[in-house]
């Protein structure tokens, strides 16, 4: 109950919107309280003045006025340690449920000072410490879980530091527009459509010279320049050199197609062709309820069916 209600107040009190560009950590966004050492630091410093002004010892009131005057510049050094950063998010790849949203963070220390000990958290308990050099800048990685297909955010981070004694924690909330694309998980190795490769469909061995394709066993009236000689001299026998190229027609991954399963199975399923008709060198298209992506074979095809079959039903 007070755990939700202190949350319910810190998202009222440092309530933010969503920022885009280079943020800078100025005195309006950095906030400062005692830690409990703080305030046990205090504690014993009344106690100590209590005693100085009862029994009059001026070696103590001195003791007493130094270690608080220690404690006011911890507070500055906490403060300094955070401010004038630069702030702004980096680019973020893609990655397939189940693995770790790599959000990167570049941090710019235009100052001579060099910040230690900055933390950077989110509210699950996710988090990352580092140290910035004098004016430099270091890109900083924070990953997040991704359990599931779609859009994932960032959300609001806290960025905090207890430097130098850990007397006083400085924090700072900030929150980019950032998202990261999760893909769904693939599913365990299955075999391509068989119907599709039956009817000639996708990259099929012929003889061609398009692309290297493997070795058979040499068969009397294979050509002399397609006989693997290095094979040869390894001792692996008598071989040909086999090619393959494209018949001109394409491999459609069919939604309509696939088995009475579970809509995030069969996402699964298709991911996981997409996958591998890629690394085959096929010519494939994808084919679900909200439309056709045509066949094609090149890097931005195979991200713009992950895409597809990522946001399926929802969010495009």
């Amino acid at each position: 109950m007070i755990g939700s209600f202190r949350q319910k107040f810190r998202n009222w009190a440092f309530r933010r919107t969503v920022e885009t560009g280079t943020v800078v950590l100025n005195q309006r966004r950095i906030y400062i309280l005692p830690t409990r050492q703080g305030f046990a630091f205090a504690f014993v410093l009344v106690l100590m003045l209590l005693g100085d002004i009862n029994y009059n010892l001026s070696l103590g009131y001195v003791l007493t006025f130094l270690l608080a005057t220690t404690g006011g510049i911890s507070m500055l050094h906490a403060f300094r340690n955070m401010a004038q950063l630069e702030i702004h998010a980096g680019q973020i790849e893609p990655v397939f449920a189940g693995e770790q949203a790599r959000f990167v963070f570049h941090f710019n220390n235009p100052s001579s000072l060099e910040r230690h000990q900055i933390h950077l958290h989110d509210d699950d308990g996710h988090h990352v410490v580092f140290d910035l050099p004098a004016q430099t800048s270091t890109p900083v990685q924070f990953d997040i879980p991704a359990p599931q297909r779609g859009w994932l955010d960032s959300g609001r981070l806290t960025l905090h530091t207890e430097f130098p004694l850990g007397l006083f924690h400085a924090w700072s909330y900030i929150h980019f527009d950032v998202r990261c694309l999760v893909y769904p998980r693939p599913a365990a190795p299955q075999p391509l459509p068989a119907a599709a490769m039956q009817d000639g469909n996708g990259k099929l061995p012929t003889r061609g010279d398009e692309d290297f394709a493997g070795l058979r066993n040499y068969v009397a009236g294979d050509a002399m320049p397609r006989i693997a000689w290095k094979a040869l001299a390894r001792e692996q026998g008598l071989q040909v050199k086999q090619f393959s190229a494209f018949q001109g027609q394409e491999l459609w991954l069919d939604w309509s197609q696939l088995p009475d399963i579970a809509q995030e199975r069969k996402l699964e399923l298709l991911t996981r062709w997409v996958l591998d008709a890629d690394v085959q060198g096929l010519m494939y298209g994808l084919r679900l309820p909200g439309g056709d992506v045509l066949p094609q074979h090149n890097a931005a095809h195979r991200a713009e069916c992950l895409r597809r079959l990522a946001l399926f039903g929802g969010e495009e």
